[in-house]
């Protein structure tokens, strides 16, 4: 792996955690109309029981979804006690003379048309084929952007913030859907980020084991996969609580509402099937797959760590507030510890720069300033002198 290449893998990272400071710092501020987790938790009934009615509060008690297969025609008053919705079988009508037609769009106010006058007569426009109709309604829910000043008093205390009715009608039959709307205080965020921090260091520091053996990129991989699982299980989770329960509305919502928890889940699986086939980059995989599912699945739900209601269904009649909580911390312990070991496994790859040398000059023999010594060769020996002896 190329110093190039982990640079760009940091500032693609990078770019990611300021993409979501950036784009997602309302969801953790205050949520919207499908809010990330509230204080608030909303009851319902309906009485007297109507076979085939059914009204549910979904999105974390920020909407009332209504379904009507009694057969009958389902009637629901606005503000001024005005026809507002009519549920038919052939479908639902709204009242364009009705406020509430227009002030139930959203939990942010608005204004609604001169035209909107509850005195007058009701005219019915057609919004929907099915007999099933979801709104924002003001009697139900928190609508404020500050908490009541009882809560503020005493945020650590639970109490009854209000009573509410909405009245109904079927034909000349009365009905009435009533409900509480209470203050549930929040958890302690420390213990979650704590666990969550905990648990993505142990993560990462598996990047840090020398020589790279087989196992460690296993257990990587197998970490990135749950992450994706489990943020995808949290999204389809989130859209089961809104009313959502067949598998063609769940995906449409998913690659529209939850685009990015929803890619970034997709994107973690991948990244951990392919480092398990062996794939060369594996490791830069894990570091994209973990993070995306890190921060676009996990931190951008961290709402649950500091709020008590999460927008997921109950199991078995109980809340799921807890689950939501430990799903999140999963995911973010897992996506950015996978992310952090992928990136230390690509700096190990990084090959190290050669040592540097200074060549030394040729050295060059210099001559000798010291007296040449004797000269041996070419020596001719001399005659003898003696005269040779006769007899």
């Amino acid at each position: 792996m190329t110093p190039l290449l982990v640079r760009r893998a940091g500032a693609v990272l990078g770019t990611a955690l300021a993409a979501l400071l950036a784009t997602a710092t309302p969801a953790f501020a205050h949520g919207a109309d499908a809010p990330d987790a509230t204080n608030f938790r909303t009851t319902i009934t309906v009485s007297p029981d109507l076979p085939g009615l059914e009204v549910i509060s979904i999105e974390a008690g920020a909407r009332l979804q209504l379904t009507n297969d009694s057969g009958k025609p389902v009637e629901v008053l606005g503000y001024q006690n005005e026809p507002y919705l009519e549920v038919r079988p052939d479908g639902v009508y709204e009242n364009i003379h009705s406020p509430a037609t227009y002030l139930n769009i959203t939990i942010a106010h608005v204004d609604p048309p001169a035209t909107a006058d509850p005195t007058l007569p009701p005219e019915w426009r057609k919004v929907s084929d099915d007999p099933v109709y979801r709104w924002h309604d003001q009697r139900v829910i928190w609508t404020e952007p500050t908490d009541p000043p009882e809560v503020k008093a005493a945020p650590g205390q639970a109490r009854r913030i209000r009573d509410w009715t909405v009245p109904m009608r079927t034909e000349v039959t009365p009905l009435t859907l009533s409900g509480t709307l209470d203050y549930v205080p929040p958890p302690s965020p420390v213990t979650w980020w704590a666990v969550a921090v905990a648990g993505a260091v142990l993560v990462a520091l598996l990047g840090l084991i020398p020589r790279r053996p087989r196992w460690v990129t296993a257990v990587l991989a197998v970490a990135a996969i749950a992450a994706g699982a489990l943020a995808l299980a949290y999204a389809v989770g989130r859209e089961i609580d809104a009313g959502n329960t067949t598998v063609l509305p769940i995906l449409g919502q998913l690659f529209t509402v939850q685009l990015w928890p929803a890619v970034s889940a997709l994107a973690a699986l991948a990244a951990g099937i392919y480092s398990l086939a062996r794939k060369a980059a594996g490791d830069f995989a894990l570091a994209l797959g973990g993070a995306a599912a890190g921060l676009f699945a996990g931190m951008v739900n961290a709402a649950v760590f500091h709020r008590s209601i999460a927008p997921l269904p109950p199991l078995s009649g109980k809340a799921s507030d807890d689950l939501a909580r430990i799903l999140i911390t999963a995911v973010v312990a897992l996506g950015v510890g996978v992310a952090a070991a992928g990136m230390l496994r690509l700096r190990g790859l990084t090959p190290a720069p050669a040592p540097t040398t200074t060549a030394r000059p040729a050295t060059v023999p210099t001559p000798s300033t010291d007296p040449a010594p004797a000269a041996l060769a070419d020596v001719t020996p001399e005659p003898a002198t003696g005269t040779p002896d006769q007899s």
